[in-house]
């Protein structure tokens, strides 16, 4: 899949394969050329990608084959055991989570699943957790807490689910109570943005001692096509929206939201996941190192204070 800004690298890329196979197929010497092309091409992509708008970041956070929270989790670590059900209601497929070894540690991971066909998204609720959803993360994060694991939770979500059956069953109450807790965890919480990082939904497993956002992931209270259909009345605003957004990573990290940001591959996450996935199982091992060697009270403490001086109070 390509997206709109890519095309004209798209279109390079064609004629050096066509180069290329010229070269294979007459045996002429055309390296000179296909050197200078490559060069071209990338810095092309350098230039394209490092000045991307911020509705073309939204699109590059929702491509279809950027990893998921269940291909991070197999790739970076070993003996994955996923845990399911709230032990009230039902097991939500949309929110995944359990126990793995992440390095010499056992770590617990907890995020939501999006699905990469029409199929899996279908049976996945296409990344929407409903009040099982935060439920179930809520009591995983409680067994962590018991056996003194520290938690990872990867966050890719377009918003809990809006639908009546979900509100009838608490969705509110338990994203507020996933919120209170998460405060007050005495083990090493950190949270890592992995797409799309949409309102409450997201928020409902994102506070954490450390929360970071992949280069080309977005984190808001709305979404653009929503804050532009609000506004608007249509979703032809929608660039207009992301970028009085500011729902960038870097818009975050300015703004003192996110704690780090972590560098994906030139042109995306999707690009070369293998690379994506191993640079963020380093930053976690390191994160991690770093958290655990600070007391539990003293942790809680400066979670509570970060999050507490965040936004602006104006009195009138």
């Amino acid at each position: 899949m390509l997206l709109d800004f890519e095309q004209p690298i798209a279109a390079l890329e064609g004629k050096l394969r066509e180069m290329q196979q010229l070269a294979h197929d007459s045996q002429v010497d055309v390296s000179e050329a296909v050197a200078a092309l490559e060069a071209k091409i990338k810095a092309l992509k350098k230039e394209t990608y490092q000045n991307l708008t911020r509705w073309q970041r939204v699109q590059l956070s929702r491509h279809p084959d950027r990893p998921y929270t269940l291909d991070y989790v197999e790739g970076m670590t070993q003996k994955f055991i996923e845990l399911h059900g709230d032990r009230t209601v039902a097991d939500d497929k949309a929110m995944v989570g359990g126990f793995a070894a992440l390095g010499k540690r056992s770590v617990m991971f907890i995020g939501q699943q999006k699905g990469h066909n029409t199929k899996q998204r279908q049976f996945r609720n296409f990344g929407m957790p409903n009040p099982e959803g935060y439920r179930k993360a809520l009591r995983l994060m409680k067994l962590a807490e018991k056996f003194n694991k520290p938690i990872v939770t990867l966050i890719d979500t377009p918003g809990a689910f809006p639908g009546l059956e979900a509100e009838e069953r608490g969705q509110g109450e338990a994203i507020a109570r996933n919120l209170k807790e998460m405060f007050l965890l005495k083990v090493p919480v950190i949270c890592v943005i992995i797409g799309e990082g949409a309102s409450g939904g997201a928020l409902g497993i994102a506070i954490g001692d450390k929360v970071l956002m992949l280069e080309n992931t977005w984190y808001s209270v709305i979404s653009p096509e929503s804050c532009s259909s609000i506004l608007w009345r249509s979703w032809d605003y929608k660039e207009q929206a992301a970028e009085a957004l500011k729902l960038t990573a870097t818009d975050m990290l300015t703004a003192k939201l996110v704690d780090g940001i972590v560098k994906e591959p030139l042109g995306g996450a999707h690009t070369d996941p293998a690379r994506m996935i191993q640079t963020l199982k380093r930053t976690l091992i390191k994160a991690l190192d770093e958290l655990e060697a600070i007391p539990h009270e003293e942790r809680v403490s400066q979670r509570i204070d970060k999050f507490s001086q965040m936004g602006v109070v104006l009195e009138a």
